[in-house]
C-alpha cells in the first residue's frame, strides 16, 4: 500500500522496530491464538480481536471502533480469511490514527512563524518528563536550533539538578533558580533570556504533582499569563509527558492532565522495555490530542518524531 510509505532513514526505523518489538511479540502471540482453528472472520473471533486489542492496552472504546470497522468489511466481503486479518486491522488502525491530525512528521522541526517556539512541559513525576526534555533539546540543537531550558519546577531540587546534567550533556543554555522559587518567575525570565540570545526554541519543564488538580492549574494557568508578557502566544504547545509502560495508567494521567491545562500535544515515553506500546493507539484515538513523540530507547537519540505511517508498520512488520 503507498499508504504505508518509507519516511525514516533505515537507521531511525531499525531503532522504532527494536523498540516496539515486546508490544509486537505480545500482541501477535496473542493475535495467533484468537484465531487459532478459524479460516474465516467470524462473531467467536471478533470477540477473541476485542479481548486482544483490550489486553494490548488500545482502550476499550478505541478496540469498538477497530471492531466496528471490521465488522463492517465482513458485513460488505461476506467472507474474510483470518489470514487477511492482520492486513484490515493494520489499514484499520492506520486510518483510524489518520482521523487525528497528527504523525505526519518525520523530523524535529519548528514553526517558521514562532520565534522563540515555546513548550511548556506537564507530566507527573517519574514518566521520564526531564529526560524527554533533555533529548528533545538534544534533537532541537542537532537540526540546528538554538535551545534555552527553564527548570520551573521549583518544588523539588532533584528536577532542576537533573535538568541541569541534560543541559550541560547537550550543551544548551539553563535558567533556574533556587528551590521553592515562584514558578511562572523562572518561566518569564526563561523566555526573557532566550529573546536577548535570539533562541529559536525554549523548552520549559513544570511540576509534576496532581494530588491538588486545583492548585496545578491555578499554576500551570500563571505561569502561561506570566509567559505572555513576554511572548506573546506562549507557549504554543503545551506538551504532556505519558509513561507508555504504565498502560491504562497513561490514559488516566492524560484524563487528569487535560483537565488541568489545555493540553495541546502529547510524547509517549519507555515503550522499548513494554509489551504496552497499543496504549499510543488508544491514547491518540480518545482524547483527540496528536502524539508527537515516542521514546523508544535509553539512548539520547531515542526519542523519534511520532510518524504513524512508520509506527503501525512497525507494529505490523
Amino acid at each position: 500500500m503507498s499508504f504505508f510509505k518509507r519516511i525514516f532513514s533505515s537507521e531511525k526505523k531499525e531503532t522504532l522496530d527494536k523498540g516496539l518489538e515486546q508490544t509486537k511479540t505480545s500482541f501477535f502471540s496473542k493475535l495467533t491464538k484468537a484465531v487459532a482453528g478459524k479460516s474465516k472472520v467470524d462473531d467467536e473471533v471478533l470477540d477473541n480481536l476485542e479481548e486482544v486489542l483490550v489486553s494490548s492496552d488500545v482502550g476499550v472504546n478505541t478496540t469498538l471502533k477497530i471492531i466496528e470497522r471490521i465488522e463492517a468489511r465482513v458485513a460488505q466481503d461476506k467472507y474474510l480469511g483470518t489470514d487477511e486479518l492482520n492486513q484490515i486491522l493494520r489499514e484499520e488502525i492506520a486510518a483510524l490514527l489518520s482521523e487525528t491530525q497528527s504523525g505526519e512528521e518525520s523530523e524535529f522541526t519548528v514553526p517558521a512563524n514562532k520565534k522563540p517556539y515555546v513548550i511548556m512541559v506537564v507530566g507527573v513525576n517519574g514518566v521520564g518528563k526531564t529526560t524527554t526534555i533533555g533529548k528533545l533539546a538534544n534533537q532541537f540543537k542537532k537540526a540546528g536550533y538554538k535551545v534555552v531550558l527553564g527548570a520551573a519546577d521549583t518544588f523539588r531540587a532533584a528536577a532542576i539538578d537533573q535538568l541541569q546534567v541534560w543541559a550541560d550533556r547537550v550543551g544548551v543554555p539553563l535558567v533556574k533558580q533556587q528551590m521553592g522559587s515562584d514558578p511562572a518567575s523562572v518561566a518569564f525570565d526563561t523566555l526573557q533570556s532566550a529573546v536577548t540570545q535570539n533562541a529559536d526554541v525554549v523548552i520549559i519543564d513544570t511540576a509534576g504533582r496532581l494530588h491538588n488538580k486545583v492548585n496545578l492549574m491555578n499554576e500551570l494557568t500563571k505561569v502561561k499569563r506570566v509567559m505572555q508578557k513576554v511572548v506573546e502566544e506562549a507557549p504554543h504547545d503545551v506538551l504532556l509527558v505519558l509513561d507508555g509502560s504504565t498502560g491504562q495508567n497513561a490514559f488516566e494521567q492524560a484524563k487528569q492532565f487535560t483537565a488541568a491545562t489545555e493540553v495541546s500535544c502529547l510524547a509517549v515515553t519507555k515503550l522499548d522495555g513494554t509489551a504496552k506500546g497499543g496504549v499510543v493507539i488508544g491514547i491518540s484515538d480518545q482524547f483527540q490530542i496528536p502524539v508527537k513523540y515516542i521514546g523508544v530507547g535509553e539512548g539520547v537519540e531515542d526519542l523519534q518524531v511520532f510518524n504513524k505511517y512508520e509506527f503501525v508498520d512497525s507494529f505490523f512488520k
